[in-house]
């Protein structure tokens, strides 16, 4: 079940994110806006969102080696999607260093850091938590919308 974060699931993300490999700095600050996914009342998965202005950061997707290939990650990523869709995001951005080929299939596309706003640009996500080598990723939801309704009309 993928459900919106509550405070008592932070140490279980956190860990997830240790053993994973990626950055925690700056989960406590925006943790609010984080999505779990509880497998019986143990955290397998999570992702979060962080704001700035109309576009958003989706950070922290990460799935338990126990629940890999199953779909998780694909889940909480379009769980965060649909969040920043219904709160009139312009666009996503993220930054990875190991999961390039995963984010295609949801309308990301390469860009620059440049590209990306410059409050955004300012966060620790930026500013250090991933290194400079991270790809940097975006999603233009107003076109990936416009896009699939142009799908849906051909049909």
């Amino acid at each position: 079940m993928i459900r919106t974060a509550e405070p008592s699931d932070r140490p279980s993300v956190e860990t997830l994110l240790i053993e994973a490999g990626l950055p925690i700095d700056g989960v406590e600050e925006h943790f609010a806006s984080f999505f779990v996914a509880d497998e019986g009342g143990k955290i397998v998965g999570a992702a979060g969102i962080e704001w700035y202005g109309k576009d958003a950061l989706l950070r922290s997707v990460v799935v338990a080696s126990d629940a890999k290939g199953i779909g998780v990650g694909s889940l909480l990523t379009r769980r965060a999607l649909d969040e920043a869709r219904v709160h009139g995001a312009r666009a996503v951005y993220l930054l990875t260093t190991t999961a390039e080929a995963f984010f295609p299939r949801f309308g990301f596309e390469r860009t620059t850091r440049e590209e990306a706003p410059g409050p955004m640009r300012a966060s620790r996500e930026f500013q250090g938590a991933c290194p400079a080598s991270a790809t940097v990723m975006r999603c233009e939801l107003y076109l990936s919308s416009r896009s699939s309704l142009k799908r849906n009309r051909s049909r």
